[in-house]
């Protein structure tokens, strides 16, 4: 019997595409299910009853909400390109970065996009991507993950390419290849990598939706 996948998602959503990212690099077939954010589905409701948010997976009708602990679900699921470290204490790394990631890079970096170039927000959001960028420079590899993704660089994709919308879409630039010249070059590399690139949406679409996010359009 064939597995039921099921993804509950809206395209903006940079969370959204960390799932679809680990689908595709497993190469699970799954069903897409667009969700009207303002205006949630009952499924969505009945399957993410805590947070109400995408994205959800649905596998053979269980429920797994928040996007890390689904990209975790879907390598331990799925065999395959592996994507975290099989090494313990690799993997625990690899979880520390993508929640750094997730509790200092992107939350201060979102509050500088929507500060109308407050210069302490914006300095603030600097400092948590000079962590980020001195990681690359003490690894000196490709990615986080050595020369193939993992983990950190699917957490980091909201960096590599949302990053660059929201600059286009405020016209704050954050990120600059002057400044932070590692990750200006791994997020060139993992958005040019094929599986994230057919995975990744439109992004003129993207710029549109924020533009009117961001009071900008």
């Amino acid at each position: 019997m064939a597995d039921e996948v099921k993804l509950y998602a809206a395209a903006p959503s940079p969370y959204v595409f960390r799932a679809k990212l680990a689908l595709s690099i497993k190469g699970v077939k799954f069903e897409y299910i667009n969700e009207d954010l303002g205006n949630k589905s009952a499924e969505l409701l009945k399957y993410n009853p805590v947070h109400k948010k995408v994205p959800v997976l649905v596998h053979n009708g269980n429920a797994i909400s928040e996007s890390l602990v689904i990209v975790e679900y879907i390598d331990e699921v799925w065999k395959g390109v592996p994507i975290l470290p099989q090494d313990p204490y690799e993997k625990a790394i690899a979880r520390f970065w993508a929640k750094f990631i997730d509790d200092k890079c992107i939350p201060t970096a979102f509050k500088a996009f929507g500060s109308n170039g407050d210069e302490q927000v914006v300095t603030e959001a600097r400092e948590q991507l000079q962590i980020l960028e001195n990681e690359l420079k003490v690894k000196g590899t490709k990615f986080f993950g050595g020369d193939n993704i993992n983990l950190v660089d699917i957490a980091g994709s909201v960096i590599a390419y949302w990053v660059g919308i929201f600059q286009d879409a405020t016209g704050l630039e954050l990120i600059t290849k002057e400044k932070f010249p590692k990750i200006t070059v791994w997020a060139e590399d993992f958005v040019n990598l094929e599986v994230v690139n057919q995975a990744l949406p439109p992004r003129e679409d993207l710029v549109a939706f924020f533009k009117k996010m961001f009071g900008k359009a």
